[in-house]
């Protein structure tokens, strides 16, 4: 039998050093004074989208096959 997957962040995510990590893979020079409020922005965005994570959805639910605003 397989094991099972690991979550993805089954820890506390350590937004800095993803960040940094970040930064470096894309090549993109992030000024220190900039950094706090990159972080910040990662953080607000995880929690935004932890509250769509936890939204419960039906079994049957189906995607729309046209999107209609």
């Amino acid at each position: 039998m397989p094991e099972p997957t690991p979550e993805l962040a089954p820890e506390p995510a350590d937004f800095a050093a993803l960040v940094d990590l970040l930064a470096a893979a894309l090549q993109i020079p992030l000024d220190p004074e900039h950094r706090p409020g990159v972080i910040a922005n990662f953080q607000r965005s995880a929690v935004v989208a932890q509250q769509v994570m936890d939204f419960p959805l039906p079994d049957l639910i189906e995607a729309a096959p046209v999107f209609e605003p």
